[in-house]
This record gives C-alpha cells, sequence and structure tokens, in this order.
C-alpha cells in the first residue's frame, strides 16, 4: 500500500526577488519533483512587510482598496489597503501594510537617503481606512525604505511639526532634529475613536546602542555619519513626542515618559514608525501574534510529516523574531521537524537551531551575482528543495520509486508517512 507524505511549506517572502506566495510554490515544485504524490498546504507567510495587506485579505475572504498617496521619496505611488472579511459583528478591520506606500522596494537605489525619505503615505493610509469605516486598524511594520521615526505619518494625519521660529519641517528624519515642538490641534479626532494595533518586531528599539538607525541605517543608505545624525535626531524626536503627542491622544496627566518612546519594544519598527504610532495611543504588539491567526498555522503545521521555511537570509537575525523561527517555534510544539533553505547563510546562522531548526540549507548552487540572485530565485528555491529533500530522504533510509514512497515507519518516527 503505498503512502503520501505531508508537506507543510510556510516561507516568508524574499526581498526584491519573490513573495512568499512565490516562494511557497517555488518550493512545491521542487518537492513534488522528487514525491510526486505529497500533499502539499502551502502557507506563505506575512511578518508586516511586502505582500501582508494582500494575503490577509485572500485569508479572511476580505479585498483590497487601492489608492494612489505619497511615496518614500515624496512621488506619487500606487498602493493599497485591505479590508478583512469575517464575521459582521465584529469591528470593520483594515490592514495598512507601511511597505505598500514606504517600502524600500520603492526607494530608487540611486535615492536612497534615509535623512530625506518619508512614511507621509503610511499616515494617508490611515486616513483612507478610517474614511471607509474602519474601526480597527492593524499596522503592517517591515521592508522599510524610512527612518523618520512616524514624523511623515503624524504630518498626514494633521500634526504640525515646528521649528524654534514656528515654521513647519521639510519631511524625512534628518529634520527632526530642529523639531521644537508638535502642534496636535489639527490630528484626525478619529484617532482618539479607532484601534491601532502595530505588528512589529518586539526586538527593534528607537534608540540607544541597538536603535534603528545604527542597525538598519546602513541597509537604507545611510552614511556612518548619517547614522549618528539620525540616531541623534530620532532621541530628540521620542522626547518631543512624549511631551507633546501622547498625553492628548491617551489621556494622561503631564508628559508621558520619553523613555518607553525610546527603548519601549517595537519602537524602532519601520524605521522608528513604532514610536511614532504608539505616540497616537497604538499597541505595539509581536507581528505574529497579530497576524498569523488568520492562517490557522499551529494546526496546519501540527498535520505536516515535514516543515518547509524560507526566508532571504538566515544569519544572527532570525532568531530575533523572524519568520524562519516562529515556523520552527510553533511547529516543535506538535513534534514537527523543520527545514528552513535561504537565499544566504549569513554570521550565526547555527543560533536557528536554538528555535527548532533541525536542518538548513543555502539555495544558491555556485557563487553568482545579486541581481542573478534576484532575478532567477524561483528557480534556484525550486532546485534547493528538490535537493534537500532526497537528502532527507537518503538520510533516514528512505527510498522513492517516483511516484509513492514505500517504507513504513516506525510508530512516532519523524516524518512518518500518511495514506
Amino acid at each position: 500500500m503505498s503512502a503520501t507524505y505531508r508537506f507543510a511549506i510556510a516561507p516568508s517572502g524574499f526581498k526584491e526577488s519573490l513573495s512568499a506566495q512565490d516562494a511557497a510554490q517555488a518550493i512545491a515544485e521542487g518537492l513534488l519533483r522528487v514525491v510526486p504524490d505529497a500533499e502539499v498546504d502551502l502557507i506563505p507567510l506575512v511578518d508586516g512587510g511586502e505582500g501582508t495587506a494582500r494575503a490577509l485579505a485572500a485569508a479572511t475572504g476580505g479585498r483590497l482598496v487601492h489608492r494612489t498617496e505619497t511615496g518614500p521619496v515624496g512621488e506619487p505611488v500606487d498602493t493599497h489597503f485591505a479590508l478583512l472579511g469575517g464575521p459582521a459583528h465584529g469591528p470593520r478591520t483594515a490592514v495598512v501594510e507601511m511597505a505598500a506606500v514606504a517600502g524600500l522596494s520603492l526607494v530608487p537605489p540611486d535615492r536612497r537617503d534615509p535623512m530625506v525619505t518619508t512614511t507621509y503615505g503610511v499616515g494617508g493610509l490611515i486616513r483612507a481606512a478610517l474614511d471607509a469605516g474602519a474601526h480597527r486598524i492593524l499596522v503592517g511594520c517591515g521592508d522599510s525604505g524610512t527612518s523618520d521615526g512616524g514624523a511623515g505619518a503624524l504630518q498626514a494625519l494633521g500634526a504640525r511639526l515646528l521649528d524654534a521660529e514656528g515654521r513647519e519641517l521639510a519631511r524625512g528624519g534628518g529634520e527632526l532634529r530642529r523639531l521644537a515642538r508638535i502642534d496636535t490641534s489639527g490630528l484626525d479626532p478619529r484617532l482618539s475613536e479607532a484601534e491601532m494595533l502595530v505588528a512589529c518586531n518586539p526586538y527593534n528599539v528607537l534608540c540607544g546602542p541597538q536603535g534603528v538607525a545604527r542597525v538598519f541605517g546602513p541597509q537604507k543608505g545611510a552614511t556612518p555619519g548619517q547614522v549618528e545624525e539620525l540616531s541623534l535626531a530620532l532621541d530628540h524626536w521620542a522626547g518631543v513626542l512624549a511631551r507633546d503627542v501622547r498625553p492628548r491622544l491617551c489621556g494622561v496627566s503631564g508628559a508621558a515618559p520619553p523613555d518607553s518612546l525610546r527603548h519601549g519594544p517595537g519602537t524602532g519598527a519601520s524605521g522608528g514608525l513604532g514610536a511614532g504610532l504608539a505616540a497616537l495611543g497604538a499597541s505595539l504588539l509581536p507581528r505574529f501574534e497579530v497576524l498569523l491567526d488568520h492562517l490557522d498555522l499551529d494546526a496546519r503545521l501540527a498535520r505536516a510529516d515535514l516543515v518547509i521555511t524560507a526566508e532571504g537570509a538566515l544569519d544572527r537575525q532570525t532568531p530575533r523574531g523572524k519568520v524562519p523561527s516562529e515556523v520552527a517555534r510553533r511547529a516543535k510544539l506538535h513534534g514537527r521537524p523543520v527545514l528552513a533553505l535561504a537565499g544566504t547563510i549569513g554570521d550565526g546562522a547555527q543560533q536557528v537551531r536554538a528555535s527548532g531548526v533541525d536542518a538548513y540549507s543555502g539555495i544558491l548552487p555556485a557563487p553568482v551575482g545579486l541581481a542573478e540572485a534576484l532575478s532567477r530565485g524561483g528557480e534556484f528555491l525550486t532546485d534547493a528543495s528538490e535537493r534537500a529533500l532526497r537528502m532527507v530522504l537518503i538520510g533516514i533510509g528512505l527510498t522513492s520509486t517516483g511516484t509513492t514512497v514505500s517504507r513504513t515507519a516506525a510508530p512516532g518516527e519523524a516524518l512518518a508517512p500518511t495514506g
């Protein structure tokens, strides 16, 4: 009697190469080359970055609302937010994906300057979601091209950022050193009535040695000198936010402690957007806690014989709130083996084993240039998935006939076939 394997394929996207959906399809193609009758459950995962709104709209029977808003370099971009489906009695929920309007992929390589890029479009999408009747707004943070502390978003929502002469600041994080006060009289009053949940990486903080300017500024084009300028600017921004904005929105007496905006978990999300939205009363929550419940992930992992996850880079940052570690953690609650694939294997990649990853592998068959790696990502991921599964089958002493897997596993054995 033939037996069929069940594979749960739960990758994130590969930045500037593959969406999470494309990555899942590529992995499935490679696995089915080895075991054509396998059952594959595609679970493309979102971490708040690119594809979040589209994925959650599809998962809940919702829809995308298309808009034109201000992009990260100040020019109009075509973007969207999602209105989720679900129980009619629940609050109308919108998903604003910051990467769709202020993501790094929207910043041309020759214009990557986090001193001037802006989150203004994020505020525009939040306002549009309020216009659509949303009473709960989920803001997905990830894949950002900005480092303005959320200042642009507040400007779009009606706040005026003023210098010592009472003149409005230009957009961008580099301007925040000149900030003297924030005029909140024009803030959209609906902000105090709506619930805002920010799905973010709690390891990212706004200020300090591990502040967002120092950790992520160079990835967004900051020079060493700009990193230091942004660090000082964001520290100053946190203090003014705590003094001028948070008391009004949160109904507290006197100024709020600025350290909660400087060092609180998630305040550094998306170049400090977390801090800006927290000052407006948003709750900063671990992204998977906010997003994955819509996908029934735990039950789907529990049904699998092998879980395959993937991301663009596997390194020391992966255990700090990235998709492969979260997938592995949840899979291990059900005793499932986990294989991780990655575009690149970086320093500290071995640390993912502590999260529950049993084995990991890079997808490149040989050294290639970055442009080729990005353009052929799907092909490389498919071939790597095939190679990895063949090694898994050899390693556990199984043989494949090309159509079925014929060996019966012992009770409780990892990767036990079902049928």
